[in-house]
């Protein structure tokens, strides 16, 4: 049996009738950009994440330039990032003028590490952005503690857990500001770019929606200097549809990581899961010395897989311009060059899942 890495198809058959509705009603209903299902998504979404504003922007990178600009971030500053996350995460900080500086992370969850947050802390510094990664929240409180100390500002960056949570509470409301991706892949994917801002400060979301539609408030008339980034009509009823069904996927990915977790055991290193964290399972990553040759054997056994993130920003060709280099960040750099992604969407079988186990347990013996 093949199992492919992810299968995007699967879900969109699955709410074949549901989507096809909402587009059909966007089409009808002659509003395209920011219109009513941009509206009612917004006020959803906002909803399911317990705060009170939600901004539809373009995609997840521009939801973080947004957030920074919208704090008054740009040249000059710096902000710490997580060394292991997508590349985006560093590049918009790139983008407002701001440097990039890396922090390490921990090396049992993956995640940013308050400590070696603090030891990169400067004069300059005025945010941070922690990243909850594969789905799996950061440790919140001890970053919120230490930016409040220092008077700068905590950035979620969401793009891969929406729905997980922190001590009980959602992500998306843990900081200053949150921002989200609904790229395809995600757990609550649209069909093409989509993105969002969620916080619960009235006036940063109030700059946030000006600087996404050219700095408006009133049409032509640009109170700041904007850009063009905003959900369409059609993402927007598509991730409606999605969004009442995201709890069910969520659990469902849950149940196909805790049989992997179970059969797999000690077989195999995954970021650990503390006590206070409910993750979303956005990917399933092990680390596994020899990584090529792993996923050269499960790929003859008919096992899909992926690797996040390989370089790491810091070591890709833009970043190694400013200084950056192997062994800057190496709890990171070591996790990078080990890590494997395993499939896992909701829509997996069991069947397939269980010949993924068993693919795996070949392999490792």
């Amino acid at each position: 049996m093949t199992v492919e890495y992810l299968d995007l198809r699967a879900a969109i058959e699955e709410l074949q009738t549901e989507t096809d509705e909402a587009i059909r009603n966007v089409l009808e209903g002659g509003r395209y950009i920011l219109g009513p299902e941009v509206e009612a998504f917004e006020r959803e979404f906002a909803a399911f994440c317990g705060v009170r504003h939600c901004i539809g922007v373009g995609n997840g990178l521009d939801a973080l330039q947004l957030l920074l600009r919208g704090f008054g971030i740009g040249p000059g500053d710096e902000v710490v990032v997580p060394a292991y996350t997508a590349v985006a995460t560093w590049m918009a900080v790139t983008l407002v003028g701001a440097t990039p500086v890396g922090a390490d992370v921990h090396d049992t969850t993956w995640n940013l590490d308050a400590e070696r947050v603090e030891a990169a802390l400067t004069t300059r510094t005025k945010a941070v952005i922690a990243v909850h990664l594969f789905g799996q929240p950061a440790a919140m409180d001890p970053l919120a503690e230490l930016a409040e100390g220092r008077g700068i500002v905590l950035i979620e960056d969401a793009a891969q857990a929406h729905g997980a949570r922190y001590q009980g509470r959602r992500v998306g409301g843990l900081a200053h500001g949150a921002a989200f991706s609904f790229y395809p892949t995600k757990n609550l994917g649209a069909l093409g770019d989509g993105g969002a801002v969620t916080t619960d400060d009235d006036e940063l979301a109030d700059t946030v929606r000006r600087l996404r539609t050219y700095g408006w408030r009133e049409r032509d008339v640009s109170e700041l200097k904007g850009i063009n980034s905003r959900l369409d009509e059609l993402q927007a009823g598509i991730l409606r549809v999605r969004l009442r069904h995201l709890e069910r996927w969520n659990g469902r990915r849950a149940e196909i990581a805790g049989t992997y977790l179970t059969a797999l055991g000690d077989r195999v290193t995954t970021p650990t899961i503390p006590s206070w964290a409910e993750p979303v399972w956005h990917l399933f990553v092990i680390a596994a010395e020899g990584r090529d040759d792993v996923r050269r054997q499960l790929a003859e056994r008919g096992i899909g897989t992926l690797v996040h993130y390989f370089p790491l920003p810091h070591l890709t060709p833009t970043y190694r311009a400013d200084g950056w280099a192997e062994g800057s960040l190496p709890i990171a750099e070591r996790l990078a060059e080990t890590s494997v992604s395993l499939p896992l969407y909701p829509q997996l079988s069991k069947r397939a899942s269980h010949e993924v186990v068993e693919a795996v347990l070949a392999v490792f013996g």
